[in-house]
């Protein structure tokens, strides 16, 4: 049980008694023989927290592994890399997979991220992230008297950006894929056709959004159900859906972006009042973007580059936290939590202001980057209260001017990974199913600021550098990551989770590095979550010990409990070279390999 809390204390233990392993956890009590009962009661605490749920162990391959949100999109990369396929044919055919077998974010109404790292060390990253369209202005969402209409953003079909998945991924096998295209989107073709069977959480989902597929869908979808309620088990065939597959098959970016598809994409939008055009898809590209690189203890952090936050948010958390000594104080130790709040603070402060589409905005990106910016940014802080965030604002440089998402980790055999992140921004987007098409789009555009300092969907706050333009990218969260350990691939990384996947991300990264976890292990680890705004800490159940929380909202801060924060899919390389997986069991995420 300790290792499954903290690893690598349980090695230590034949060397140091009870009372130094209090002490690596940050525990401070009066004698030796106290600390011994409290410490054993701790490690009981968490086992207990840990077990509900949260037992899954590592697994290990040694020719390829996939980690996904569905058992059925893991087989799928799985067959394509038995079948010989490299790391970014399996991406593209999990992918397509997804979009089919986990409509409410595994999508082609969407767009997403991905950081690319080859067996050489070559390294890329894509966005894929949707745009909006050309009609789309500034005060889109708003009321004569300029307040916003809050479901405008959020619901229907004004709610949708101009899908990027598609694209995307053409671009990513164009440049990079050893199969031919149709084979790797031939199995979603099938699951679409022949249908597969619904898991018990896809079940609840579905059942509990009956009237909003009613709502925004009068000529039907296979997602309503037309007498009682979904059960577990039920086969969901999607035939719509099949014949966009068989298009995308058979006419790779054209199936989508023209003809047939792009029609029926625009009579959904005139239907409902939505502003996508046939234009609009046949002008929409992905953009190839120089990563994000920065260090961490040793580890070479690749990560993405703006138009998503989270590579830069990551590195300057890492930055923030650095010569702090974390493994001393031990996983979710007050002190701990106290400093990685306090960055994860300052930092969503800096994103509020700095972070927008590089295509429109002059990002700080090298400023915000500097161990020494982010180290000053810590300068201020009070070990004795927390730090009101209406006491933190964005740094100041000389300058002229989403939580449904879903992520999937790969390695092949030879060492290529990809980092994919792709949303449709809240679970089943926009809630439209387009007609004849067969899928949902998104609701991408609530990730602009509405207006300046209204906060979207997840609280988030944003200003002119996120305002809505068109054919501009709205901001993200999302971080795939990658890092290497001495010119080797050490990692692969990232979650969903809307606001939270910076954070979930980055405490993944410390579990391994400064808590010694395996990758399930710190995958499983419960997790928590600050962003400036609100100025609250939000905690998984079970989280934290009663007194490390007492003793942390003693000095003024507030935890708010809330359901489970990401849904992490990792790969760890062993020193033995094998490829360790982490599915995370808040939902259907499964790892596979061979």
């Amino acid at each position: 049980m300790l290792k499954t809390i903290t690893p690598r204390l349980s090695k230590k233990l034949k060397h140091f008694s009870l009372f130094a392993v209090a002490l690596t956890l940050n525990f401070n009590y009066a004698n030796a023989q106290v600390e011994k009962e409290k410490d054993v009661k701790a490690f009981e605490f968490l086992s207990k927290a840990n077990a509900k749920g949260f037992e899954r162990k590592a697994q290990e391959f040694k020719n390829g592994a996939v980690v996904s949100a569905h058992p059925e999109a893991t087989a799928v990369g799985v067959a394509i890399l038995k079948k010989g396929g490299n790391a970014v044919d399996a991406t593209v055919a999990v992918k397509f997979a997804l979009a089919v077998v986990y409509p409410n974010a595994g999508n082609i109404g969407g767009g997403g991220f991905l950081i690319y790292r080859s067996a050489k060390g070559k390294i890329a990253s894509m966005d894929f992230r949707e745009k909006a369209p050309a009609l789309a202005d500034k005060d889109m969402y708003l009321d004569v008297n300029g307040d916003p209409i809050s479901e405008k953003s959020k619901e229907g079909h004004l709610a949708a950006g101009v899908p990027g998945t598609v694209a995307g991924m053409v671009e990513l096998h164009k440049k990079y894929g050893k199969l031919k295209w149709a084979e790797l989107v031939e199995p979603a073709y099938q699951l679409a056709k022949n249908g597969f069977k619904l898991t018990k959480q896809q079940v609840n989902e579905l059942n509990r959004l009956q009237t909003k597929f009613k709502q925004f869908n009068p000529l039907g979808t296979v997602f309503i159900k037309e007498e009682g309620e979904w059960a577990a088990g039920d086969v969901l065939v999607q035939t719509e859906l099949a014949n966009t597959m068989r298009l995308i098959r058979d006419k790779g970016r054209a199936g989508f972006y023209e003809g047939e598809v792009a029609e029926f994409i625009e009579a959904e939008m005139k239907r409902g009042g939505g502003l996508i055009s046939k234009e609009d898809l046949k002008n929409y590209h992905a953009a190839w973007r120089k990563p994000i690189v920065g260090d961490y203890k040793g580890y070479k952090v690749i990560t993405m580059p703006p138009t998503s936050s989270g590579g830069i948010a990551l590195v300057q958390m890492l930055q923030s936290v650095a010569n702090y000594p974390l493994s001393k104080w031990g996983f979710n130790a007050d002190s701990t939590i106290q400093v990685m709040v306090e960055a994860e603070r300052r930092v969503y402060a800096d994103r509020a202001k700095h972070l927008g589409d590089p295509d429109f905005w002059k990002v700080p990106q090298k400023q915000l980057l500097q161990p020494a910016y982010n180290k000053n940014r810590m300068a201020n802080l009070n070990w004795d209260k927390a730090t009101p965030s209406a006491e933190i604002q964005a740094g100041e440089f000389a300058r002229k001017e989403s939580e449904e998402t879903t992520h999937f980790s790969v390695v092949d055999k030879d060492g290529n990974a990809v980092s994919l992140t792709t949303t449709i921004n809240t679970s089943y987007g926009n809630y439209v199913v387009v007609k004849g098409a067969g899928f949902l789009l998104n609701n991408e555009m609530d990730d602009f600021s509405v207006k300046p300092g209204v906060a979207n969907y997840f609280g988030l706050i944003g200003y002119e550098a996120n305002a809505i333009a068109p054919n501009k990218r709205m901001l993200s969260s999302m971080t795939p990551t990658i890092l290497e350990k001495d010119g080797k691939l050490a990692m692969v990384v990232g979650t969903p989770g809307g606001s939270t996947i910076m954070t979930s991300v980055f405490q993944t990264i410390l579990n391994v590095v400064d808590f010694g976890m395996d990758m399930q292990q710190a995958v499983n680890a419960k997790k928590f979550h600050h962003q400036w705004l609100p100025d609250r800490v939000d905690i998984e159940p079970n989280a934290l010990r009663p007194e490390i929380q007492q003793k942390l909202e003693a000095k003024g801060y507030t935890f708010y409990k809330r359901n489970s924060i990401g849904r992490v899919d990792a790969i760890l390389v062993t020193k033995a070279g094998l490829y360790q997986t982490g599915a995370d069991p808040r939902g259907d995420d499964t790892a596979g390999g061979w």
